[in-house]
């Protein structure tokens, strides 16, 4: 078995916050490569959580919207996070999605642009103290080179593998070598050997990002335009089931992880293959919530 090991997806949603802690622990007792915290809940605050409750551990947010909260409000926390963890955190951020903004009534606005910006201010704040590496969340070429220009790495969310090796030519290859420089991706994961069973779970998590533009155009330029071209007319249509029979089970492999514990392990180490420093495994399963979806995870290593 490679010695390589991913990083785990965590979330702490409420009533099992301290168990998610708890989960944390066992994740650096395990060995895993880091810890990184999506947008659902407060990931911050997790991440403050994790930084006392772990000693060693990378850790960070995979993704935080950056049009929640003010920006010198968000550089004083997580350089507190930086600094209490002794330099384990990564603050993680990105413009989110209209769907999420809309309902949350905040208005978006242009996301390379905002970023650039996001980032200055974050480094202008007054009186924080040292900051946190920042990464990006990207998906295409302009975020890709905008995290080589103004950042210390970029993570994916729901990645084509297949053409992983066309997006990370935005970088250079100083980049690209550079151990600090993080290169991630968030891969959906289903262990099960009810294989089909796998399928659906994943095919189901990914359904509502098909709504998406951003994510369809992605996935058009990563060579699956007959399908996002179906998603379309099935949106049009009003069809949400026919959203989801457009996704083909050739794209569904190329963007997530599903089936047994060997072909899962497999389709990790082909991850790494394909350029990825780290793929941040966002575990789901076929007969469980969270927490079960998690020790099915554990068990395979």
């Amino acid at each position: 078995m490679s010695n390589r090991l991913p990083a785990v997806s965590l979330a702490a949603v409420p009533g099992r916050r301290l168990r998610t802690l708890e989960v944390a622990e066992e994740i650096e007792r395990r060995g895993f490569s880091g810890i990184y915290g999506p947008s659902l809940g407060d990931s911050l605050a997790l991440c403050q959580a994790i930084a006392m409750r772990t000693r060693h551990i990378p850790f960070g947010t995979s993704i935080t919207p950056i049009y929640l909260r003010n920006v010198n409000e968000f550089a004083h926390t997580a350089s507190f996070i930086h600094e209490v963890s002794g330099g384990r955190f990564r603050f993680g951020i990105g413009v989110s999605h209209e769907p999420t903004l809309k309902r949350l009534g905040v208005a978006g606005g242009k996301p390379l642009a905002d970023i650039r910006r996001f980032v200055t201010e974050l480094r202008a704040a007054p009186r924080v103290g040292e900051l946190p590496p920042v990464t990006l969340a990207a998906l295409r070429g302009g975020m890709i080179r905008l995290a080589e220009e103004i950042a210390q790495g970029m993570v994916f969310a729901n990645g084509a593998r297949s053409h992983m090796a066309a997006s990370l030519v935005n970088l250079s290859e100083a980049a690209r070598s550079n151990d600090a420089f993080f290169i991630g991706n968030m891969i959906p994961t289903c262990i099960s050997d009810d294989e089909a069973a796998a399928k659906a779970v994943n095919r189901r998590t990914l359904t509502s990002y098909a709504y998406l533009p951003n994510y369809r155009n992605y996935w058009k330029e990563a060579g699956y335009a007959a399908e996002m071209e179906g998603v379309e007319a099935a949106i049009e249509a009003g069809d949400r089931d026919g959203v989801a029979a457009a996704l083909s089970d050739r794209w569904l492999a190329d963007t997530t992880l599903f089936g047994s514990a060997a072909k899962v392990r497999e389709g990790i180490e082909a991850w790494f293959d394909a350029g990825l420093k780290t793929p941040v495994i966002v575990p789901s399963s076929a007969s469980g919530g969270q927490m079960q979806a998690l020790q099915e995870f554990f068990s395979i290593w």
